[in-house]
This record gives C-alpha cells, structure tokens and sequence, in this order.
C-alpha cells in the first residue's frame, strides 16, 4: 500500500484542528517508539489521510482501531485498508468516545488535534479504574503544553495539567516534532510523550486531588493558605509551609492533599 499523502485531495481543516505528518522519516521513528505484540490493541486518535497508520498497519496487534471525526477522512481510511479485517475505522469525535468498552492490553496512539489534546488526556486520566485499560499511551502535543505536562515544581511552567497527569502516569519525552514536518505547518513546534499508568498500590483518589489542584491554581500567585483555607487543617498536619504558591509544592505534596480529604 501506497503512503496516502495526497495533500490537495482532502484539504486540513482548521476547525478540527488538523495539521498532517507528512515527513516520512519522522513517521517511521515515532511507529519504531511503539512496541506491539498479536495481544494487543493499537488505538489511533486522528489518524487523517493514514500516513502513521500506514506504519502501524506493519506491527502486530490483535486490532488496530482508527478514531478519526472526518467523515471523509474516515471513508478514505476505510477504503485504503478494506482488506485488513483487524483494521477497524470507527467515524466518532475521540472525546465522545466510550472507551470503557475496552478493558485491557491497549495502546493509544496519536497526533493529537492541539484545539482539544489536554481534553483527551484528562478524559483518560480520570477512569475510576486504575490501573486502566490502556498500558501505554503515545501522545503528541504543542511543544508548549508538553512542557507543561511534564513541569517539576519551582517552575513557571508547572501547574494543573502537570499535577495530575504525573499523579497517574509515568512521563518521559521521546521526540520534537519541528513544524517543518507538518501540513500545514503549525505556529510551533510538537512533542511527543510517553505516558506509562502508575500501579495500583501507587493510586490515588483523582476527585479529591482534582478538587484540590483546581483550588491551589485558581489563583496561581496567591500562598496557598489563601487558596486552600478550607483545607488549613490538612496542611498543618501535612507540615506543608502555608506560605507557599502552588506551584512550590510537588505531585507529592498535592497526592498527600488529596489523601487527607
């Protein structure tokens, strides 16, 4: 099968925020990234015109589902891969998906739309299960809010976003995704991530530590005694300094907030 990169066919949109891989070299170092075997199901978000899945098609999986919201982008997908039966094609906007019908053995991958990629990873951040049905997720996102993602604390760049994705997972940087890779070429430069789920003994509660990190960094220049005064008692008992900003206190610290609720 042909590398379906037909640029003027099927124009991006930029109201679903659609910016195509077209550089074939960094497509075959971000599918190498991905480790499958015949138990497993590849999950591809946005995957457009297939230039990815063209290279995933290659690995071993159980199933490789393609969640793609572009009605035409959807039909081509399911046209280039109509003899592959274990490639399923499913026409659904990814953030209304239900991705409890899976249960294990999954691997989610993909060029996140930047309009809506911090969305996708809380709605799979914030299963009640944990640890959930996927084992891996590779993600990319704006450079910016990679950045983000995977701040430490005592950094301007740390904040809500950080807190509770390295509460529940593992997150290590694999590439930088340059602009010139694109079609079109995006303001900024992307970064793709690895997320691997924490373990159950590890598990916190994600309400709790959601309602906290949302009142810590409301108002993110303010000590958190001030943010955090119904919850005074917990510091004093945690010993965490009153006088602190949100964004002095660690992953840790916020887990042992949570916990305290």
């Amino acid at each position: 099968m042909k590398l379906p990169l037909n640029i003027d066919k099927h124009p991006p949109k930029k109201s679903l925020g659609q910016n195509f891989i077209i550089d074939k070299n960094f497509l075959k170092k971000l599918a190498n990234s991905i480790t499958s075997t015949k138990q497993k199901i590849i999950i591809e978000i946005g995957p457009g015109k297939g230039a990815l899945t063209h290279y995933l098609s290659k690995k071993n999986f159980k199933q490789l589902i393609l969640i793609e919201k572009d009605f035409k982008l959807a039909s081509l997908l399911k046209k280039l891969f109509i003899n592959k039966k274990n490639i399923i094609v499913i026409n659904e906007d990814a953030l209304k998906f239900n991705y409890s019908i899976f249960k294990e053995n999954v691997i989610i991958v993909g060029n996140l739309p930047y309009n809506i990629s911090t969305q996708l990873l809380v709605k799979w951040l914030e299963f009640n299960k944990w640890p959930p049905f996927y084992e891996k997720m590779i993600l990319m996102f704006q450079k910016e809010v990679a950045d983000r993602i995977i701040s430490k604390h005592n950094n301007k760049n740390y904040g809500r976003i950080s807190v509770i994705s390295q509460a529940r997972c593992k997150i290590k940087k694999l590439m930088i995704a340059p602009r010139s890779i694109f079609h079109p070429k995006p303001k900024v430069e992307g970064m793709v991530l690895d997320f691997t789920p924490i373990s159950k003994k590890q598990s916190i509660n994600f309400y709790n530590l959601k309602k906290i990190v949302n009142a810590s960094f409301k108002q993110r220049r303010k000590k958190i005694k001030n943010n955090l005064k119904e919850y005074l008692y917990i510091l004093e008992k945690l010993e965490i300094d009153e006088n602190l900003r949100p964004e002095n206190l660690s992953v840790a610290n916020y887990c042992d907030l949570s916990e305290g609720l």
